[in-house]
């Protein structure tokens, strides 16, 4: 128990000390993670093996990588983020279009698109946060883009 507690307290210090940009690359990495549940959980049921309440952990699976999405709107600078930012809301307006289809239909391929658009997102953010920290003298706290 004692283990869980500071497990759980290391996490929290962690994104409390986060960057506005660390904590995007965060909520990307939780989106594929709840993504790849998904699509296990999808390609397991399909071939085969139909579990009770598998459909109901595949649904759950989506709809928080939906809310992870939906946070990833508000952190959006539409003044100071310019065309990048509109991009990206009409990026993430599509993609919570298609897991809620792929959640209807139970569609493994619409679910990997995402899941590939979302990873190759993250990696952008991871290189863009790198890059900024190694400039010297830099001393932001985030990128303006995204919080």
């Amino acid at each position: 128990m004692a283990y869980i507690h500071a497990m759980s307290a290391y996490k929290n210090a962690g994104i409390t000390t986060a960057s506005g940009g660390q904590l995007t690359i965060m909520l990307y990495d939780a989106t594929v993670r709840h993504l790849d549940n998904a699509l296990e959980l999808l390609l397991a049921h399909m071939n085969g093996k139909r579990e009770p309440g598998k459909i109901e952990k595949i649904s759950h699976s989506l709809l928080k990588a939906q809310e992870i999405i939906a946070e990833l709107v508000t952190t959006l600078d539409m003044e100071q983020g310019g065309d990048i930012a509109k991009n990206l809301l009409a990026l993430y307006r599509w993609f919570h279009s298609e897991l809620l289809e792929a959640n209807i239909s139970q569609d493994s391929q619409r679910v990997t698109v995402v899941r590939n658009l979302m990873s190759e997102l993250r990696d952008a953010w991871n290189d863009i946060v790198s890059r900024t920290a190694a400039v010297p003298g830099n001393n932001t706290q985030g990128i303006s883009i995204a919080g």
